[in-house]
């Protein structure tokens, strides 16, 4: 294991190591009533973990899955813009780790590739009433030392990749949350200060596939367009033969795959 070094931590956030949990989601959900701020949690071992859609994530040994847990301040759309935060907490935290010449990228929504591959992935779910989100959880995996066999993903999905895989190098699952929890803290000041702006910005300036054709699935509905972006809801923007469109929810391919 690691050293923690405290100092380095974000002030007030509190954090969470467990040894094996069903899904860290899950444990931000029970752990929330009791916290008075927000908190990370961390499991060695995740046995039930979640991705999109419903979709299994598998997470061996070695590999990081974390939950942030927070009460988010505005509404729902407020808080769908962390999604936004958090992917560039997980690129920025990886370069700080591996060097700013890690061939790492965001795909929309909410991915993160390495070398063109899928090395991470976030879903964001959240509790509460009337419109109004009382908790949310943003859960951050990242094959740190092995992928899922291909065969176990969908054949139009985008191939999966581990760090140490393709890399060669090894991070360990706490000095990843230490690095992705300053990032978060970091990203998310600035999105205090400035609006979402700054986030979006940052956002696009690392996203695959700018300017380049790319498919948007939305059940039985293809739009394919080129990728100009995303907008200040955080929808993703498609210009093609019959305009611009603006997409809050689709899968993403981009052509060839």
């Amino acid at each position: 294991m690691s050293d923690h070094d405290p100092a380095n931590w974000p002030q007030g956030v509190a954090r969470h190591i467990l040894d094996r949990v069903d899904s860290t989601n899950a444990e931000a959900f029970r752990l929330a009533p009791s916290l008075n701020g927000s908190a990370w949690i961390l499991a060695l071992r995740q046995e039930a973990g979640r991705g999109r859609r419903g979709r299994a994530w598998t997470d061996p040994p070695g590999n990081f899955a974390a939950t942030l847990v927070l009460r988010p301040e505005g509404g729902p759309a407020d808080a769908a813009r962390l999604s936004f935060v958090a992917a560039l907490s997980v690129h920025d935290a990886l370069r700080a780790l591996c060097g700013p010449s890690l061939n790492v990228a965001l795909k929309w929504p909410n991915d993160v590739l390495l070398n063109g591959g899928k090395l991470s992935g976030i879903l964001l779910e959240s509790t509460g009433a009337a419109g109004q989100v009382a908790t949310l959880a943003i859960g951050i995996g990242i094959n740190l030392t092995s992928a899922p066999d291909p065969a176990q993903v969908e054949t139009t999905a985008t191939r999966p990749v581990s760090l140490l895989g393709e890399t060669g190098l090894t991070v360990t699952a706490q000095d990843m949350l230490d690095a992705l929890a300053q990032q978060f803290d970091a990203w998310q000041g600035q999105m205090r200060a400035y609006g979402f702006g700054p986030i979006r910005n940052a956002w696009m300036a690392r996203a695959a596939k700018l300017g380049e054709t790319i498919i948007a699935r939305t059940g039985t509905t293809e739009t394919t367009g080129r990728f100009d972006g995303i907008d200040d809801t955080g929808a993703l923007i498609l210009t093609g033969p019959r305009g611009r469109h603006a997409i809050p929810a689709a899968d993403i391919y981009f052509s060839g795959s």
